[in-house]
């Protein structure tokens, strides 16, 4: 992220950068594309230093949260929550209730959404984890009681 800035001549101090780097996914051209776009945002509504709270304040604007997710991770998650209460739910449903193609859906977002331990992959879908729910201050649905359940 350093040398990222230095290359665009962006002054960062070392907050900046830990924040930049906590919601880049691990992912150099994420961080790059979010340097970019903090460092127009940090030559405008502030003195063109990336900070803490202006790598915090771009990001929120940008609508990436604490753990890097984006508006099509949340709606990724939501959908399977809201729609198919939880899951299990297949791609090809999910990809298309989120207006998304198939491929990206599975390949871009979804890994990133299993790491970090939102989703799961079952054999009968993708289904939501308690933390997805948790992250996304959702209640979780009730548990059915079993059939001999007191």
């Amino acid at each position: 992220m350093k040398r990222s800035a230095g290359i665009l001549e962006v002054d960062i101090t070392d907050d900046g950068v830990k924040e930049l780097s906590c919601r880049a996914r691990g992912t150099p051209r994420v961080a790059n594309r979010l340097l970019k776009r903090v460092r127009d945002y940090a030559q405008v509504k502030a003195d063109g230093v990336i900070n803490l709270d202006v790598a915090g304040s771009a990001l929120e604007m940008l609508e990436v949260d604490s753990l890097g997710l984006d508006g099509l991770d949340r709606a990724i998650l939501e959908t399977i929550i809201e729609k198919f209460r939880g899951g299990p739910v297949g791609i090809e449903t999910l990809a298309a209730a989120v207006s998304e193609d198939r491929d990206t859906v599975e390949y871009v977002y979804e890994p990133f959404l299993v790491r970090e331990g939102l989703l799961v992959k079952t054999p009968r879908g993708r289904m939501a984890t308690p933390l997805a729910y948790s992250h996304l201050n959702l209640k979780p649905p009730q548990m059915q009681k079993g059939l001999f359940a007191e």
